[in-house]
């Protein structure tokens, strides 16, 4: 995909409302034994990458080192369904502590009480995190409500 493209499709208001969107994304990767895995996974939009961080002896970690393509889908059923669809590369990193795109993450769903209760939580929990970013190289937004969707639906009900 062009970066024009990509800087379209990731800019366009509904996939800027799925980035902000509170639900988890489902990460699809490959595994070590090849087969491909899809998870649901809170995620951190920073207008260039994708951040998703989990302890540093998840599965996924590893996987992710040896295989890093991946596949990130946020969706949402509100009204019409929507979804935004990226493939990209991911880095993972181990940081000490804390990742802060973590708690910025979680922060999308929870008022700011729960949001101390969970990071005092969380901060008590991990001594280091993974944290992932993923670079986004193709996306597409969908909006069926607008009549915005995949090109073979779009064939199919015009008869193209």
């Amino acid at each position: 995909m062009k970066p024009a493209e990509l800087t379209a499709e990731l800019n366009h208001p509904g996939s800027q409302r799925l980035l902000r969107h509170p639900g988890p994304a489902r990460l699809a990767y490959t595994g070590p034994d090849g087969f491909p895995r899809v998870i649901p996974i809170g995620f951190l939009w920073d207008r260039e990458r994708v951040f998703v961080c989990t302890a540093p002896t998840a599965p996924k970690v590893k996987a992710l080192i040896a295989r890093p393509n991946v596949a990130l889908t946020i969706d949402t059923y509100e009204g019409a369904a929507k979804a935004l669809l990226i493939r990209g590369t991911a880095q993972a990193e181990i940081v000490d502590g804390v990742a802060p795109e973590y708690i910025a993450a979680s922060a999308k769903s929870m008022n700011d009480a729960e949001l101390r209760a969970f990071e005092e939580s969380v901060r008590g929990l991990y001594r280091q995190m993974a944290r992932i970013a993923i670079t986004p190289e193709w996306a597409r937004f969908y909006d069926f409500g607008a009549g915005r969707f995949p090109a073979f639906l779009d064939k199919l009900t015009t008869g193209g």
